[in-house]
Formats: C-alpha cells, sequence, structure tokens
C-alpha cells in the first residue's frame, strides 16, 4: 500500500477523527493536551457585544464603569478583541451553553439576560 503524501499528524485543537470501521464508526480522541499557563492572565470584563461576517466573528469584551445610571453616555472600556473562525465561534457557543446548564443546575437558573 503506497503511503500517502498528506500529512496524518493531528494537532490537538483539532476535532476527532471519525474511523470507517464497517458498519458502526467511532470516534478517535485528538492528541493529549497539556495547557501552559505561564502567560495566563485574568480580566474581569461585565459587557460584551459582537458582530460577523461570512469568513469570522468578532467578539469585544470590556468594563462599563459607568456606576452613575443617571449619566446621558456610558463610556465603557473595550480590553479584548477575540476574532474566531465560525466554526470556532460554534464551539465556544456549545461549551458556552454546558457550562450555563452546569452552573444553573447547581446554583440555580438565571434570570434573563
Amino acid at each position: 500500500m503506497a503511503k500517502s503524501s498528506k500529512d496524518d499528524t493531528s494537532d490537538a485543537t483539532a476535532e476527532p477523527r471519525v474511523q470507517d470501521t464497517g458498519p458502526a464508526t467511532r470516534r478517535v480522541p485528538p492528541n493529549q493536551v497539556s495547557f501552559d499557563t505561564s502567560d495566563l492572565k485574568s480580566t474581569y470584563c461585565n459587557v460584551c457585544n459582537g458582530s460577523s461576517t461570512q469568513e469570522e466573528v468578532v467578539i469585544n469584551f470590556g468594563v462599563n464603569d459607568s456606576w452613575d445610571m443617571g449619566q446621558d453616555k456610558l463610556k465603557v472600556h473595550l480590553h479584548h478583541r477575540i476574532v474566531m473562525s465560525p466554526h470556532a465561534a460554534k464551539r465556544l457557543r456549545d461549551m458556552m451553553n454546558r457550562l450555563i446548564d452546569e452552573h444553573e443546575t447547581r446554583y440555580g437558573a438565571l434570570g434573563g439576560g
């Protein structure tokens, strides 16, 4: 059997491959992932907004520190912009849905938002 010139090495972020094993197919787990947190920074954000095109989804995160609601204008400082593919955004949505479901199971239903 000739070896394919295509590199079969999967990276840790790739979706698991499906191997054809006859009538039933099984998912092959991705490579084991190790997270390097040596440069990890945490930031508090209480505002987010987003937009999208056919090719990308953009989410902005920031802080509204205008606690006086009587102001005519609110100023939001945007701190982070995350740009991703629609496929990555869909995986993020699915992960967020799971996290919120787990949170509500533990602590009760969240109000509308």
